[in-house]
């Protein structure tokens, strides 16, 4: 479905990345219940996207047109993945040429005060925003990309792995220092990845949901 959106696709060692930011791995444990949302540059794109899915057999999560409950000229077309997760194809609010692939996540938590009080944790360290809470939902954003935590009665989102960019290894040791000291679960303590890459020194914490959230300096 990526391709009809003009993301690149790379292969890798057991992995699969569009645009190198959106990964997919073999792994016993695997996303559920994730909304993702990728930028498509007309509403042609978003029916192509949604057909070449339906045509190949995945369920729809709902049909290609306007949602002017998130903006007036809002377009976007629905699909279910096989593990469950809603994928979007999404136009008509911001200029999605030559911008990221991705435009947007909702993660369903169990609790909103909880979730919101670790990214409040966080967020500063990773130059992070964090919205007041807007009904069932917070939105956690830089720039003109963000996502939200949603507590309206869907099971929460198990198993994402998110990744922030950081500019220096200390920003990534003070990120896993605030976030422990906090009380939030280790998942792995800074240092080089050079699995991924000679120079990624990355660090790993777990959300109230159990997600793995890392800061990362690729050094490069």
């Amino acid at each position: 479905m990526l391709s009809t959106l003009g993301i690149e696709k790379h292969d890798g060692d057991g992995w699969t990345a569009w645009g190198f930011e959106f990964f997919v791995l073999e792994d016993p444990t695997f996303t559920r219940l994730l909304h993702i949302a990728f930028t498509a540059a007309t509403q042609e794109h978003v029916h192509t996207f949604w057909e070449t899915g339906t045509t190949a057999g995945y369920r729809s999560d709902g049909e290609p047109g306007l949602r002017p409950e998130y903006h007036p000229d809002y377009y976007g077309g629905f699909l279910l993945d096989p593990e469950g997760n809603s994928a979007e194809a999404c136009t008509g609010f911001r200029d999605a040429v030559g911008g990221p692939p991705i435009d947007h996540l909702w993660l369903g938590v169990r609790d909103l005060a909880v979730s919101r009080r670790f990214w409040e944790t966080v967020a500063p360290v990773l130059s992070l925003n964090v919205t007041e809470v807007r009904g069932t939902r917070f939105h956690v954003w830089a720039d003109d990309r963000s996502f939200a935590l949603v507590a309206d009665g869907r099971p929460p989102t198990e198993d994402v792995h998110l990744a922030f960019p950081v500019a220096t290894d200390e920003t990534v040791a003070e990120f896993h220092r605030v976030a422990t000291d906090a009380g939030y679960g280790d998942n792995g303590g800074p240092g080089e990845r050079s699995e991924y890459h000679p120079g990624y020194v990355g660090a790993f914490v777990l959300d109230p949901d159990g997600n793995n959230v890392e800061a990362v300096n690729h050094n490069r």
